[in-house]
Formats: structure tokens, C-alpha cells, sequence
């Protein structure tokens, strides 16, 4: 399989910052370092900021009965992050179908300048009362349609495992 091409640092800086989090002590592992636990849980930090983003906040969940769920993940941890960084979640939307969105997001440790990993993500809309997916509602994919043309603005393409399609 040939390496994936990871955008930069730099490129990166094109995206929105979900978050900004300094890594605490209690993350560290036996090895060192952030223990894989904890990349899941940023990468959960920064979702919420991300859905919040298409319009999906706490009011249109329970005023709407809709929400996302992620049905697939495919990850790559690329660099170390340790106890004392600052990390930041960055992420785009890449595609999406009537009832999925593909979007990748970054964890970019900012004190080492390096991107720690990435997470490429497929997720359905789900009507909460039936839990059943459905069709994306017209104006959330509005506004996923809005974010992913920005990002084909972009001089950089998102990764992509190949596994995760639309």
C-alpha cells in the first residue's frame, strides 16, 4: 500500500481550530506518551465544535430529533504528542450522500509543529426517536455543501485510506 499524503502544518491552518487543549499528566502512558485512549478523546472534543459548524448544536438535536452518528473510522497516528503540549482539532468535510458525510479531522500538536494524527470518518444522520438513519436534513446539508467547496478551494486534498467511501 502505497503512504498516504498528509497535508502540512502549515496547510492546515486553512481549516477552522475546533480546539485547543494542553495535554495533562494523567494522559501518559507507560510508553511515554499519550496513550491512544486519548487521541479518541480529542478528536470527540473537537466534534462538537464540528457539528456545530453545519448547524447541529444541543437546541437542533433536541428541537429537530436529529443527530449524527459515526459508523466508520479510519486512523493514522503519525507522530508522538506528550504530557505539556498544546494540541489543536482542525477538520473538513470531503463528501457526502443523502445520508453520510465523509469529513477528516487533524490533531496537530502546535508546540512540536507536526501533525500527531489523523482521523478519516464516515457518519449518517439519525432521526433519534426511531434511531434510523435518514436523509441529511436540507438545511445541514446546505451548509456541508458550503464546507466542502471551501475546501476543494484548498491547494491540498484531504487523505484518504481508501476504505471509507460515499
Amino acid at each position: 500500500m502505497a503512504p498516504v499524503s498528509m497535508p502540512t502544518v502549515e496547510q492546515l491552518g486553512d481549516l477552522p481550530e475546533l480546539i485547543r487543549h494542553v495535554v495533562p499528566s494523567a494522559w501518559q502512558d507507560m510508553n511515554g506518551h499519550v496513550n491512544v485512549q486519548h487521541y479518541t478523546q480529542l478528536y470527540d472534543m473537537a466534534g462538537y465544535p464540528l457539528m456545530k459548524l453545519i448547524g447541529v448544536d444541543e437546541d437542533y438535536v433536541r428541537s429537530r430529533n436529529v443527530g449524527l452518528f459515526d459508523l466508520e473510522h479510519h486512523v493514522w497516528f503519525l507522530n508522538e504528542i506528550h504530557v505539556g503540549d498544546v494540541v489543536t482539532g482542525r477538520a473538513c468535510f470531503v463528501a457526502r450522500s443523502a445520508k453520510r458525510v465523509l469529513s477528516v479531522m487533524f490533531i496537530v500538536n502546535e508546540t512540536r509543529r507536526s501533525l500527531a494524527s489523523a482521523l478519516e470518518v464516515i457518519s449518517t444522520t439519525a432521526d433519534l426517536r426511531s434511531r434510523k438513519t435518514i436523509e441529511i436534513p436540507t438545511d445541514i446539508g446546505a451548509n456541508v455543501d458550503t464546507l466542502i467547496a471551501q475546501q476543494r478551494t484548498c491547494r491540498w486534498t484531504p487523505p484518504s485510506s481508501g476504505s471509507l467511501k460515499i
